[in-house]
């Protein structure tokens, strides 16, 4: 069985930074793309970024400039570090894996628990 354990949150003040962290467990070959995505109190989930296992990105608009996303395949591990925090980035983030290569089967996408991130205007 395959998790992923995020770590990291926590309270920060407008303007400052974090980093979180996403380590996936379990007999694993290979992961496709990880990824964050990030819910706010009564608002849907939405994309935060994506990195594949060659190292392409993908980010939300709204983080551009801003956050960066970067894995060790050696570890299994995303990373989604956040600068200039804003009191609109505050939210549930969750790790996603899409694609996971195990001994025993392909998982097609995998969700981590949530990390909060709270930023203090």
């Amino acid at each position: 069985q395959v998790q992923l354990v995020e770590s990291g949150g926590g309270l920060v003040q407008a303007g400052g930074s974090l980093r979180l962290s996403c380590a996936a467990s379990g007999s694993i070959f290979s992961i496709n793309a990880m990824g964050w995505y990030r819910q706010a109190p009564g608002k849907e989930r939405e994309l935060v970024a994506t990195i594949t296992s060659g190292a392409s990105t993908n980010y939300a608009d709204s983080v551009k400039g801003r956050f960066t996303i970067s894995r060790d395949n050696t570890k299994n591990t995303v990373y989604l570090q956040m600068n200039s925090l804003k009191a609109e980035d505050t939210a549930v983030y969750y790790c996603n894996a899409d694609r996971v290569y195990t001994v025993v089967k392909v998982y097609i996408e995998v969700w981590g628990q949530g990390t909060l991130v709270t930023v203090s205007s």
